[in-house]
């Protein structure tokens, strides 16, 4: 199990776009991938899950992946985030 504590640096937070995008590169992964924010836990393959996390900029957010490719699925995620989505 990989486990990683990552801010939310957009400014417009985990709407639709960054939401796709997370999407799009966990589902390319067989692990099982969750964002947990405060008491929330969604599926990270799921777009509607995570704007229902209502992430905006500054927010916290705790990454999970478990599974045989959890490792690669981490590194990938944590980068959309690092690289603000390609926002700005």
């Amino acid at each position: 199990m990989v486990k990683k504590v990552i801010k939310v640096l957009n400014e417009m937070g985990l709407h639709a776009r960054p939401a796709g995008l997370i999407a799009d590169v966990a589902g390319k992964f067989d692990c099982s991938i969750k964002i947990i924010k405060d008491s929330a836990e969604i599926n990270a393959k799921s777009i509607m899950g995570i704007l229902t996390l209502g992430a905006a900029k500054g927010s916290e957010i705790i990454l999970v992946c478990e599974g045989k490719d959890a490792e690669k699925a981490a590194e990938e995620i944590e980068k959309l985030f690092k690289k603000n989505f390609d926002e700005e």
